[in-house]
């Protein structure tokens, strides 16, 4: 039994540091505060509650790449290249025209001297 206080102590540092780095919104049953709170008044049985019901469901925090659970969501693309994106180039091109056409039509409207003419 002399290892049961260092069992302890090792089981309730690995719960509060779990506390500490969980997201809020993915913690469970409880605010995030009040895990810490029970954690850090009781140790042993507020680790277990902590790592049997508290805890976020799936991934640790290590795993994920963001952090940021927006750009987590399923069917939600990498940025890209806009190079790279032919769709995205044409779109562009056919604006610039747009533009071009509604300059000449604009100029085409002036007098020599560069004043607008009346319609």
């Amino acid at each position: 039994m002399p290892y049961f206080g260092l069992i302890v102590l090792v089981v309730w540092a690995i719960a509060l540091i779990d506390v500490v780095v969980a997201e809020e919104y993915r913690v469970r049953h409880l605010p995030k505060i009040a895990w810490l709170i029970i954690v850090i008044l009781l140790p042993l049985v507020g680790s277990l509650v902590w790592f049997l019901v508290g805890r976020p469901e799936g991934a640790p925090a290590a795993a994920r790449t963001t952090g940021y659970p927006e750009y987590e969501r399923p069917g939600r693309s990498a940025p890209s290249n806009p190079d790279d994106d032919e769709e995205f180039l044409r779109s562009i091109r056919e604006r610039a025209e747009e533009q071009r056409r509604k300059g000449r039509e604009l100029r085409d409207k002036q007098d020599p001297d560069g004043t607008p003419t009346a319609d």
